[in-house]
């Protein structure tokens, strides 16, 4: 058994549009590197990897960073969806969106992301088959312009494409 380390970093590389086309979780203490490109397979350390099927809620695993870093009507939705899987896991940061990639987990849903918490973890999720989304289920994205602030995003990401709805049907996000 080895323990889990929570070092890790995240880069992305962008179009001038900001649509992601480069993503990279790295665990350097594990020696450990995911790699999604746009249109691409995500590679682990130069092997290719990808999410496993999960048919329903109920067997899903489910990643957050912290129960606590939810609040009000995010809170109520939350606990909605970590009610209904299998187990819910708390810790890891963005190394959970790593183990989705790999199969190891079903589900990560987290509140109050800014766009460079998430833009790197689009096409990792993405090239390992899974689907990574806004609570109302739309593309991830952010439009920088002189004036923009990062807001906040809220965020699932799952690696079979039934749990990602049953998740976002559970959410009901307005």
């Amino acid at each position: 058994c080895r323990s889990l380390f929570c070092f890790h970093t995240l880069n992305y590389f962008s179009s001038l549009f900001f649509i992601q086309i480069i993503g990279i979780i790295d665990q350097p203490v594990l020696r450990e590197r995911w790699v999604g490109i746009d249109g691409r397979t995500t590679t682990m350390n130069g092997r290719e990897v990808s999410t496993r099927d999960c048919n329903k809620l109920s067997q899903a695993y489910l990643y957050t960073t912290s129960p606590h870093l939810f609040s009000g009507d995010a809170e109520k939705a939350f606990c909605r969806v970590r009610d209904k899987v299998k187990v819910p896991l708390y810790g890891c940061d963005c190394y959970a969106y790593a183990l989705l990639a790999s199969g190891y987990v079903d589900l990560v849903i987290e509140s109050g992301l800014k766009p460079y918490d998430f833009l790197s973890l689009v096409p990792v999720i993405e090239g390992a088959g899974g689907s990574i989304t806004d609570w109302k289920g739309h593309m991830l994205y952010w439009k920088v312009s002189p004036e923009s602030c990062p807001t906040s995003f809220n965020v699932v990401a799952a690696g079979d494409p039934k749990v990602h709805r049953q998740a976002l049907e559970e959410l009901h996000w307005q």
